[in-house]
């Protein structure tokens, strides 16, 4: 997934009120950024991290900026965005990219399933039971080259985990698919410090057949693409 306006840099000033940032660009100016990640971001919002920002000049949108991108020590990058995750990999599932997933033809997004629910995507094919994939974005890291999920409380995100669990318990296929928005990390793990009751979830989840992926992204200034699998704690 390519950004579609070449990306500015910028240094952070803060974070607050979950979708805002303040941000001073490479000519001094001092602007206001759109934050499109409403978890806690531990780790990607210190103060004087150098960002990546999105420029705009659509007259309805009142802040002409989107922060995508944090350089991280080590040439490396994360992703904030917590909208790209499902345009890699819808591009990925489009292009037969994720080998676990490869055979099927048919790729729905945002297709209503359970009670008040709806699942990232459905893949049909001819032979094939149906998947049922959720795609959540992993940035957090506080450990080696841990990722660890969820970076707070959530409990649509355990929501979730059941809903796949008693698709698995039908007898359909279901998948979670993790994408480490992040170049710095070779592994996963659940932060059950963090939120206990999605570990709980988790592990309730893998008991009861749901499959759990994880992939890790290229993350650059131009754009976020699939990478390889990384292993999963279970």
């Amino acid at each position: 997934m390519r950004f579609p306006t070449p990306l500015v840099p910028a240094r952070l000033v803060r974070r607050y009120n979950r979708f805002l940032a303040d941000a001073v660009l490479d000519d001094g100016r001092e602007i206001t950024a759109h934050c499109p990640n409403p978890g806690s971001m531990m780790g990607l919002k210190d103060p004087g991290l150098r960002i990546w920002l999105e420029p705009n000049d659509d007259p309805k949108r009142k802040l002409k900026w989107g922060w995508r991108v944090v350089e991280l020590p080590g040439g490396h990058y994360s992703g904030i965005d917590t909208a790209v995750p499902n345009r890699v990999v819808k591009e990925a599932l489009n292009a037969r990219a994720i080998p676990e997933l490869a055979a099927y033809s048919t790729v729905r997004s945002e297709v209503p399933y359970r009670t008040r629910s709806r699942v990232d995507f459905l893949l049909s094919g001819s032979g094939l039971s149906d998947a049922y994939v959720e795609v959540k974005n992993v940035h957090l890291r506080r450990d080696g080259d841990w990722a660890e999920f969820p970076d707070s409380v959530t409990t649509r995100g355990a929501k979730h985990l059941g809903d796949l669990a008693a698709m698995a318990e039908n007898g359909h296929r279901a998948v979670m698919l993790y994408l480490v928005q992040r170049t710095d990390c070779a592994r996963l793990k659940m932060a059950a410090d963090l939120d206990p009751g999605y570990a709980t979830a988790f592990e309730a989840a893998a008991k009861a057949g749901v499959e759990m992926l994880c992939y890790g992204t290229q993350v650059t200034p131009e754009e976020v693409t699939l990478a390889k699998r990384l292993p999963v704690a279970l």
